[in-house]
């Protein structure tokens, strides 16, 4: 059965640079329309030109390098709006006016102190303005969401007997709820009597979480083109996401709808506008966000590791990103750290394994996440088996105007023996407690703490190097406490003499 497209109206760089602190340059704004251009997006809205030297500039530049799609301006219903945004879009191959006026109670009332009859003559006069400039004219009905169907419905008539190609339908408050969005647009499919000489749009704002969910809504009650922005950014909570709605009508295939945006750039553009408009993704958006295809739990990350389908709806390589994460969470199960594991290349046995996970537990349960330099400590522990001397009982005591003391207790060849000590620190307490025990003449040579990666939680690492009778032992820990990694590491050089 055949698909119908949907169009991709793209405005991160008008709607979506109203953010406070995300405004971009020109270089910046040819920057990003450029990539929605190879994403395939239908329609970039370049900017608001009037508003400023600034956005004139870069409608117009934008308009000289980026030709695939239809490059559209927005104004008010004013003639002067609409003579400066034909002016910045002289250039464009492809160029839409987009115009407009407020039609709800609130907006004719109080913004406009207006009426509903000057409000239809106003908004009839812009489309025909615009239309002796370009041959495309979009027209919006600001605060459609909160408009009466009845009004709404004279007023579109209106503008698409004026020259309207495209009606713009925004819940611009985002006050309104899905079933309520597709009953306006359903109500308008079937009242407005030359509807089919239009597109209609969804333009959906964010304010109750419900943007995508009222496009998708307007989108199976009739509207073919979805008004959106990369990362859902936008005014107050924002628009509706590009990727969301892409997403959706790819995955939902019973829609019989398509887009023309080419999914695997998705991811990139993502981070291309976060970096440039210097807004980070937050990390459980989805589609983009950085846990939107990552698995803790050990009930998901089994099931994912057997078949992908049993917890991700999208293969996460159709956006651009090469693979799911399996985080190694204290809620993480052996199948996921078997899996990590053998991609780092080691093969253990699974008595072995069963060991490596109780040490994965403990350091989990330390830390946030357990990454790959962690992982490597432990094999290499694990690797290296048993020694026949392992410290079972520390304890130090240290701080300001206190004497440093350290209680070790280490099992020998089977046997427990336990001793404390004072020193010059806690680490050098422990030392002292641990040459009793194992009554060796040895002489610390070398004592190294290193950091694997960032962060207080992570683990140290500890390597001492000691001398007895002429020869040089090595011994090695990690630890997310580096007291307890050095004793363990002096510990593991000691196992070696005796």
């Amino acid at each position: 059965m055949n698909k119908e497209k949907v169009y991709v109206f793209d405005t991160t760089l008008r709607d979506g640079e109203q953010v406070p602190g995300c405004q971009l340059n020109t270089i910046e704004k040819i920057e990003v329309a450029k990539e929605l251009e190879s994403l395939g997006v239908d329609i970039i809205e370049a900017g608001f030109p009037i508003s400023s030297p600034g956005d004139f500039n870069s409608v117009m530049e934008i308009s000289k390098v980026v030709k695939e799609p239809v490059i559209c301006g927005l104004t008010r219903a004013v003639k002067k709006d609409i003579e400066v945004a034909a002016e910045a879009l002289q250039y464009a191959t492809r160029p839409r006016i987009h115009t407009g006026i407020g039609t709800s109670y609130y907006h004719i009332n109080y913004k406009l102190n207006s009426n509903p009859d000057e409000i239809l003559e106003r908004a009839v006069e812009a489309v025909k303005y615009a239309k002796s400039f370009v041959d495309d004219v979009e027209f919006y009905a600001e605060d459609a969401g909160r408009t009466e169907n009845k009004y709404l419905a004279k007023v579109i008539q209106a503008v698409i007997k004026a020259g309207a190609t495209v009606v713009n339908i925004p819940d611009t408050t985002g006050y309104t709820l899905p079933e309520e969005f597709g009953a306006k647009i359903k109500y308008l499919k079937d009242h407005v009597e030359n509807i089919d000489d239009a597109i209609i749009s969804t333009h959906c704002h964010n304010d109750l979480g419900m943007a995508t969910a009222n496009t998708i809504t307007g989108v199976i009650n009739g509207a073919r083109q979805v008004e959106v922005t990369m990362n859902g950014i936008g005014e107050r909570a924002g628009n509706t996401s590009l990727e969301e709605v892409v997403m959706t009508i790819k995955s939902r295939r019973h829609l019989r709808l398509y887009t023309d945006v080419n999914p695997k750039r998705i991811y990139r553009t993502s981070r291309l506008v976060s970096t440039l408009m210097r807004m980070p993704v937050q990390p459980n958006k989805a589609i983009v966000g950085r846990n939107a295809f990552a698995h803790s739990s050990g009930i998901h990350q089994d099931g994912v590791l057997k078949r992908r389908e049993n917890y991700e709806i999208i293969d996460p390589r159709s956006v651009g990103i090469n693979e799911s994460s399996i985080l190694l969470t204290a809620r993480s199960g052996r199948a996921a750290l078997k899996h990590r594991v053998e991609r780092l290349g080691y093969k253990l046995s699974k008595a072995k394994l069963d060991h490596l996970y109780e040490e994965f537990l403990s350091v989990a349960d330390k830390k946030k996440e357990v990454n790959d330099e962690d992982l490597k400590v432990l094999v290499g522990k694990e690797k290296r088996g048993p020694r026949n001397i392992e410290v079972k009982i520390l304890q130090v005591t240290c701080g300001l105007n206190s004497i440093p003391s350290a209680t070790v207790g280490l099992q020998i060849q089977g046997e427990s023996f336990l001793e404390t000590a004072t020193g010059n620190g806690p680490i050098d307490a422990a030392f002292t407690a641990v040459k009793k025990m194992v009554n060796k003449k040895v002489r610390l040579e070398e004592f190294l703490i290193q950091a694997i990666t960032r962060g207080s939680d992570d683990l140290g690492k500890v390597h001492v190097q000691v001398q007895h009778k002429g020869s040089t032992y090595y011994g090695f820990s990690a630890n997310t406490d580096i007291v307890t990694a050095s004793v363990e590491a002096f510990v593991d050089a000691l196992a070696q003499i005796v």
